[in-house]
């Protein structure tokens, strides 16, 4: 991503296990020849389908490199090496597909599009918790009529794959699920030790799906469901490819219902498949989102804050974003696809305002947004009760330093000694469709993946395309990040590229 990297396409929901057989053995690589660059880097291993992973610790280390985890499920290790040609060695090993380091490149986190000042927000108790009448985008799709008829249950464990998560926060200690929440920042999954959200993202993630109702804060929009954290990122808040096979492997193993996933995945924002480090990537973390699916989970993103047409890419000027001033720009084509939105049977979600238009900094796709969600507009869709036309959520009291997102002082909000924060993205987005899914599940125990996602869009408002594309909000004036091309809807009623099936509703969910 980063943040929101954060989309999902695909309308088939249906998730194909990843079949690897255990006939093939991996052989150990020959010595390394290289020299030592004496500095440690991350790579990505992907074994060809079929191929066994089971000798990688041999491989690894006969090339030069340190073994960090391998996942056998989906034939993709994860190793450390400072060897110049560790790649090139592992890729000699019998049934290795790829080799490539996933560090060198990155694609920075992004949440808002302009970090300007924003208004001072008047803050009023008219439903819920104490913040709560500041939280319009829960009043857009419903959210308190559905509460009335079930706020979501404890049997339903979402997880926030994100940049960790504060669960002393008062709003999300109750619900926290600690047993599930794991930090994949290295590739290999670990506790989740307090203070680890530095970044201040994931912590508003999870507070739009499963804030409690406990009447002080925000409230969620399913209150009553168990919230895992999973962090995928480092504090700068780069998603990169062996945080993403980490977390959706956790995931897939223990339990998760719904994932939320509100980034792109480093380090290209778009992966062509005709590039071989790229292609090995793009098919690492399909593996791992695809092992997911087979276990019925819900894989659901945000579309981005590009304002990009992501069924019709044609130019990349974003990544790689890192180190600084290592953006080249490259033709693109549908050959080249945005991880996790793209990847077949994830739920992709474009970005809603106040006004139930698109926001003017959300991508789309015909093909890439399934369905849209209240992420903000600060400015064409601005509410006369707030001023401010961000979305107010959780957020980490660890986040206050270099890496925190909510580095303006007028969108933190400190209530009760707890911080939250107003921002607006995609990012902000995926969770609210999140939170639906999950009142969904919780009124429908045992229904599958495929069928929640179906009832997510069949219960969603339709939005047909904007009469005039300069009024009321502006999106000629805000074209395509990375095409320079104009923002252009198409679609019919039932379904357009600026917001899929509809907006979210909660309460048709749960009716």
């Amino acid at each position: 991503m980063k943040l929101p990297r954060v989309t999902v396409r695909k309308l088939a929901i249906t998730a194909a296990a990843v079949a690897l057989a255990a006939g093939a053995v991996a052989v150990s690589a020959p010595s390394s020849a290289g020299t030592d660059t004496g500095t440690s880097t991350t790579y990505l291993v992907l074994y060809s389908v079929g191929a066994s992973s089971a000798n990688a610790s041999s491989a690894v280390a006969a090339a030069g490199g340190t073994l960090v985890a391998n996942y056998s499920q989906i034939g993709v290790v994860i190793a450390r090496s400072s060897m110049s040609d560790f790649a090139a060695a592992m890729k000699t090993t019998k049934g290795v597909n790829g080799a490539v380091a996933t560090t060198r490149f990155g694609t920075q986190l992004k949440t808002e599009v302009v970090a300007d000042a924003a208004p001072a927000a008047t803050v009023t108790a008219t439903w819920g918790d104490s913040l709560s009448g500041s939280q319009w985008d829960m009043t857009n799709i419903h959210v308190p009529e559905a509460h009335a008829i079930n706020a979501g249950s404890t049997d339903v464990l979402v997880a926030d794959l994100d940049t960790g998560l504060d669960f002393t926060h008062p709003d999300l200690a109750p619900n926290y699920d600690a047993a599930t929440s794991r930090d994949c920042s290295s590739g290999a999954p670990t506790a989740l030790l307090p203070g680890n959200d530095q970044n201040g993202h994931g912590t508003h993630t999870a507070g739009t799906i499963a804030a409690a109702a406990n009447g002080t804060g925000v409230v969620g929009v399913a209150p009553n469901v168990k919230i895992a954290g999973i962090k995928t990122s480092n504090d700068n808040g780069f998603f990169f490819p062996e945080m993403v096979v980490c977390a959706f492997v956790w995931a897939a193993e223990h339990g998760v219902d719904i994932t939320n996933n509100s980034y792109f995945a480093d380090p290209w924002e778009y992966n062509c498949k005709n590039d071989p480090e790229q292609r090995a990537i793009w098919n690492a973390e399909r593996r791992a989102i695809g092992y997911a699916q087979s276990k019925g989970v819900l894989v659901v993103a945000a579309e981005g804050n590009d304002s990009d047409d992501l069924s019709h890419p044609t130019t990349d000027i974003t990544s790689p974003d890192f180190p600084p001033n290592s953006a080249v720009e490259r033709d693109v084509t549908n050959a080249c696809a945005v991880v996790p939105v793209e990847v077949p049977g994830v739920v992709g979600v474009t970005a809603t305002g106040f006004l139930h238009y698109k926001s003017y900094f959300s991508s789309y796709g015909i093909s890439t947004a399934d369905v849209a969600a209240p992420g903000g507009d600060r400015r064409f869709q601005i509410p006369p009760s707030t001023g401010n036309g961000r979305v107010l959520s959780t957020y980490s009291s660890n986040a206050l330093g270099a890496f925190a997102v909510c580095a303006i002082p007028a969108q933190l909000v400190i209530e009760n000694g707890a911080y939250y924060c107003w921002l607006q993205g995609t990012s902000m987005a995926s969770p609210h469709a999140v939170g639906v899914a999950a009142l969904i599940l919780s009124a429908h125990p045992g229904m599958p993946a495929s069928a929640i996602a179906a009832r997510l869009g069949n219960g969603a408002t339709p939005l047909s395309c904007p009469a005039d594309m300069s009024s009321p909000v502006d999106y000629v004036a805000f074209p395509g990040v990375n095409s320079g091309l104009p923002q252009e809807c198409t679609g019919g009623a039932g379904h357009t590229s600026f917001t899929g099936a509809g907006e979210v509703d909660a309460l048709t969910a749960v009716s």
